[in-house]
């Protein structure tokens, strides 16, 4: 038998082309805490690098010396938020500015001082092999600051919750054990009337709520401890604070309706296909809005994301104020699940996958999708069902990430196109993937040379 051997035809070149410059007008700047340094084209100044101050006086006399350098593209490399005033001023003068991670180009050796470092960002993006990373528009960065803002006194409500609880454990005081939650009306009745100075465990017990399934003689034993002076002064104090953040939630829900109400109403944004939601008629929970965040969100993306099992209008809201609803910058919904650091990572070499974990990535929306995502475990629907054959098949960590996925996959499709989300239920999707099993092992035995037969009826399966 002869071997076939293939030559593959190169195109001789008598010049390598090398590469393009790509931004001709192209600047750089290293972020600091105390100065910034600057760097712009050679022929362009006789100081083609120079300082500057973080004060804003400085940072206007930096964009005028760039638009005086006909400087039109701006790329900045930064930690933490020590780029936001800058970018906002360059901004300003109608520069285009890209902030590049940092991870990019912090491997290239030789290059450690700042005035390097803005040099050879100046390189790189002349030659286009920057990219920026993703910014919402400035509406919904607006809306993503209260958001944030709120997750914050959320945290310090929390924070207030465990002193409380370490000031009654201190005085034996065993509420935590009898309530589901000292926050409750219960919890809050009894702690209350503690620092007015009711100190009869009886008394106390009395005000236990009809719902409270632990009896009034049980929360009396409860009850019964030692009231230190210094530890009812710590438990005042933590109310103080529980209460004075539960106040600056409210009025942070109320700076975000009226922002959404006023701002995030675009004419093109109107409902049309989908079902509008019902008015919320339940009591609200802890930590929920103000207000109906649902049909504000309805109104405002036209859809009621919702309807996807798992997503609550929480949910929602925090994948919208950090990716905004509109998902022109995501051209696919592989690089949505991309960005978010729910796909899998492959690394191949030499066509082999040595690798495929996901990206170590810290999303606030991606984390509010694995909270969804774990939500699922008991769920009797298509979603539910198929977190419970990965968690099966691959573990709870990665089922949770693979149904993550799935969630943020809808929520693009419901905001890009503008459709309902029709849930049908656990069985269609465990019939679904019983004729997808059969399908495979049909397949199987065909290459093997057999066929498949019902146990039961004895026939070939078709």
């Amino acid at each position: 038998m002869e071997k076939v051997t293939t030559k593959l035809k190169l195109k001789s070149s008598s010049k390598s082309e090398g590469f393009k410059l790509m931004n001709l007008n192209s600047a750089g700047i290293d972020i600091g805490s105390r100065e910034h340094y600057v760097a712009v084209p050679s022929d362009r100044d006789l100081e083609p690098v120079r300082s500057f101050g973080c004060l804003t006086p400085d940072l206007h006399q930096m964009a005028r010396w760039l638009i005086s350098c006909e400087i039109t593209s701006v790329v900045v490399e930064s930690t933490g938020v020590y780029w936001v005033p800058v970018v906002q001023v360059l901004e300003s003068y109608s520069l285009e500015v890209h902030l590049v991670n940092a991870r990019h180009v912090k491997g290239v050796p030789g290059r450690k001082s700042d005035v390097q470092d803005c040099q050879w960002l100046q390189e790189l993006h002349t030659y286009g092999l920057l990219s920026g990373s993703f910014r919402p528009p400035p509406e919904i960065q607006t809306l993503r600051g209260y958001w944030r803002q709120r997750a914050q006194l959320i945290e310090l409500c929390s924070q207030q919750i465990q002193r409380m609880q370490k000031s009654l454990e201190q005085m034996n005081l065993q509420l935590h054990k009898v309530l589901s939650d000292i926050t409750g009306v219960t919890g809050m009745n009894i702690i209350r009337s503690i620092l007015h100075g009711e100190r009869d465990p009886k008394v106390l017990a009395q005000m236990k709520h009809r719902s409270v399934k632990s009896s009034e003689a049980t929360i009396v034993q409860a009850l019964t401890g030692n009231y230190r002076e210094e530890h009812v002064f710590a438990l005042k104090q933590a109310v103080k604070l529980y209460d004075m953040s539960q106040a600056m939630i409210a009025d942070c829900d109320n700076e975000v309706q009226n922002y959404m109400t006023m701002t995030l109403q675009p004419e093109s944004q109107k409902p049309k296909k989908t079902t509008p939601p019902k008015l919320l008629t339940q009591k609200r929970r802890k930590n929920q809005p103000h207000f109906d965040l649902r049909n504000q969100l309805y109104q405002t993306t036209g859809v009621d994301l919702t309807q996807i099992d798992g997503v609550d209008a929480m949910t929602a809201q925090t994948v919208i104020s950090e990716c905004g609803y509109n998902m022109k910058s995501f051209p696919t919904e592989k690089q949505f699940a991309s960005y978010l650091g729910l796909c899998p990572n492959n690394k191949i070499t030499g066509g082999k996958i040595y690798g495929s974990r996901t990206r170590k990535v810290f999303n606030r929306a991606a984390s509010a999708l694995r909270v969804a995502a774990q939500s699922l475990h008991g769920s009797s629907t298509a979603l539910g069902a198929f977190y419970r054959r990965m968690r099966a098949k691959l573990g709870a960590p990665k089922a949770i990430t693979a149904t993550a996925h799935k969630l943020a996959k809808l929520i693009y499709r419901m905001l890009k196109y503008g459709e309902d989300y029709i849930d049908k239920g656990q069985q269609y999707y465990e019939q679904l993937y019983q004729e997808r099993v059969l399908n495979n092992f049909k397949n199987k035995a065909k290459q093997l040379g057999y066929q498949l037969l019902n146990t039961n009826s004895g026939e070939v399966v078709s």
